[in-house]
């Protein structure tokens, strides 16, 4: 028996059977429907790894039928088919939850590809508790953190597990990835959340003064010591002790937190007998820790010392499903800090938010919002608010998004080549047809919007408005 259950909401028979034999082929044992009441009957009666359904059904919307296995079946992976690939489509499928969004005609090997990712996804997830369960079903965010895509999840429950031990945690990912929050989640979960935690940004303090810093000072111990310093280990005590870029920690301060890991012991600057210490350390760098080691800048013995329980915080283009999760969220807090309306975002900033590939991760959205939300106003951000450096970089890389998205933006064209060359593969053709693909193709770029087509194109938007009239009636007569 297959171990993959794919059920098909389809109403061509032709097409059903067609991506049946596509799917059983690969391995999935198939159930169809050919009509959204049979869907809803199939999701409620059966678990399924997968759920492919065509957007128009002859009984209903396919969207409709999206939010409802998302409500009933919510580890249940949908890719969704149709052959209306306008961006709205796209953008309101994946608000709802689509795994993936296919626009007709698609080959075969992207179709079992894709439903072979969603059911790899539903496969490997890895069973959460009942109340953990509920918990996802009723919230989006984790312990300081936002977002839903299958990465986070396996991060969320990775800290989950972390809740009853002691045990070091190394975290790695990019600048801005939320490795503090992270950090700060670890001990939220834990049986030390009832006491400190202490942050240490090892690569903000000068190397003279780092050791004080983490083991603290006896006063009159150096020039500058006019007080005792209790110091971050001895603050944390009970609780935990967090090093943000570890990496960045000099050597000979090293050997010195090796031997302090080694004896739960602290030796505070201008002291002569270790104070014992009780912390947990949660240590993180946005460096490969293995290139460090090779390369002589950290200790290979404390490095396996601290690289004891793993946590990888996947960058912000990995998890492209949160990006406009995570800005609403931010524009939510940030507009009421603001006192502004603002509280979604339009198509076309949407196309933007999600094409950008976010060098600089969470933080670099968060900031750019911040921004928004201070600057302008309204009731939803348009593509208009955003910085130009976002559009250059989205329509730098059409490849970050479906094909049936990027298909929808007005394509760049090269500015240094004259007007002549960029219309030739023009010419020959009807001047009102070219006038007519060129304004309908600004529309749809602008999410159907005929006022921001209007502005693209330098006119007013009653002459788009006439011009549509005179096809509609020369299409009638043709």
């Amino acid at each position: 028996m297959a171990s993959r259950r794919a059920l098909l909401v389809e109403d061509t028979p032709s097409m059903a059977m067609l991506y049946s034999k596509l799917l059983e082929r690969d391995g999935f044992a198939v159930t169809v429907a050919g009509t959204a009441e049979a869907g809803r009957a199939g999701i409620e009666a059966g678990e399924y790894n997968v759920v492919v359904l065509d957007l128009m059904l002859p009984d209903g919307s396919g969207l409709e039928l999206l939010e409802f296995v998302g409500r009933v079946s919510p580890e249940t992976r949908a890719i969704v088919i149709t052959a209306d690939g306008s961006i709205n489509r796209a953008i309101e499928a994946m608000r709802l939850g689509a795994f993936d969004f296919m626009v007709k005609p698609f080959s075969e090997t992207a179709f079992v590809s894709a439903a072979r990712n969603a059911a790899n996804a539903k496969l490997n997830a890895e069973p959460a508790t009942a109340d953990a369960g509920a918990k996802s079903k009723a919230t989006k965010s984790f312990q300081g953190f936002v977002g839903t895509a299958p990465s986070m999840k396996e991060v969320y429950e990775r800290i989950r597990r972390l809740g009853s031990s002691t045990a070091t945690v190394f975290i790695t990912g990019e600048s801005g990835t939320g490795k503090e929050v992270c950090a700060q989640a670890i001990h939220e979960v834990s049986n030390r959340a009832k006491k400190p935690f202490i942050a240490l940004n090892c690569g903000a303090i000068p190397s003279e003064l780092m050791e004080s810093e983490v083991f603290g000072h006896l006063k009159g111990s150096f020039t500058g010591a006019i007080a005792d310093k209790l110091g971050a280990a001895r603050a944390a005590n009970g609780g935990t002790l967090f090093l943000d870029e570890i990496c960045e920690m000099d050597l000979n301060l090293q050997t010195k937190l090796l031997r302090f890991l080694q004896t739960s012991t602290v030796t505070p600057v201008g002291a002569t007998r270790p104070v014992p210490v009780d912390v947990r350390i949660v240590c993180a760098t946005n460096r490969d820790p293995a290139t460090e080691v090779r390369a002589g800048r950290f200790r290979e013995d404390l490095f396996f010392r601290l690289h004891v329980v793993p946590v990888h915080l996947p960058p912000l283009r990995e998890r492209a499903s949160d990006i406009i999760l995570l800005a609403r969220h931010f524009l939510k807090e940030f507009a009421k800090q603001e006192g502004k309306l603002l509280h979604d975002f339009d198509a076309g900033a949407t196309v933007q938010l999600m094409a950008m590939r976010w060098p600089g991760n969470v933080r670099q959205l968060e900031n750019l919002i911040r921004m928004i939300a201070a600057v302008h106003d309204g009731d939803v951000v348009t593509a208009d608010m955003l910085p130009a450096e976002v559009e250059t970089a989205a329509r730098a890389i059409p490849s970050a998004l479906p094909a049936e998205v990027t298909a929808t933006l007005v394509p760049v064209v090269d500015s240094t080549a004259s007007l002549t060359n960029r219309v030739s593969a023009l010419i020959g053709e009807e001047l009102a047809e070219v006038e007519r693909a060129l304004i309908e193709a600004t529309i749809e770029s602008c999410g159907g919007s005929i006022p921001k087509a209007a502005r693209i194109l330098n006119v007013s938007p009653s002459t788009i408005y006439r011009k549509k009239e005179g096809w509609v009636q020369r299409d009638a007569t043709a």
